[in-house]
């Protein structure tokens, strides 16, 4: 067998566990704290960059182009499938994530969308860095949020 969808619990509770501290390094705009989680040599492609490598263009395009314009933001635990190589290095996650966008005259927008992220360690025991995200909008959602996340709605 390749992969597991249904990795041991250890295995799964890690994978969240990292995924939890992401979002609120998200939620808080936390850039410092965030590059902790990830390889330098990341590689990506989201809503506002085409594929970059490197935590620095990451961070760069497209963490500093989203996470001060939006609020709300929450990982679908639930819906959230993990897999794991058989030697328990490598994991990856798919999910869904709900936010809230702001349109240009300060008016907000559901802001829902899904991702894929890739996590890599060297041992059993040791903390997962991702590797690989990809983030995309749910079709029809404005593509744009202008902030700022103090916005009421």
């Amino acid at each position: 067998m390749i992969f597991d969808w249904n990795p041991n619990a250890d295995d799964a509770n890690s994978v969240r566990a990292w995924l939890g501290t992401w979002q609120s390094c998200v939620q808080k705009a936390d850039f410092a704290s965030a590059r902790l989680l990830f390889a330098e040599n990341v590689a990506s492609f989201g809503t506002h960059m085409n594929v970059v490598k490197g935590l620095e263009a990451l961070e760069r395009d497209q963490w500093r182009n989203v996470w001060p314009k939006i609020s709300d933001f929450a990982w679908d635990f639930e819906g959230m499938q993990v897999g794991v190589s058989p030697d328990r290095l490598l994991a990856f996650l798919i999910t869904t994530w709900h936010s809230t966008g702001y349109h240009e005259d300060g008016t907000c927008f559901d802001r829902p969308g899904r991702t894929t992220v890739l996590l890599a360690r060297d041992g059993v025991t040791t903390m997962w860095h991702g590797i690989h995200t990809h983030f995309s909008l749910h079709p029809g959602t404005p593509p744009r949020s202008y902030g700022p996340r103090s916005g009421a709605c």
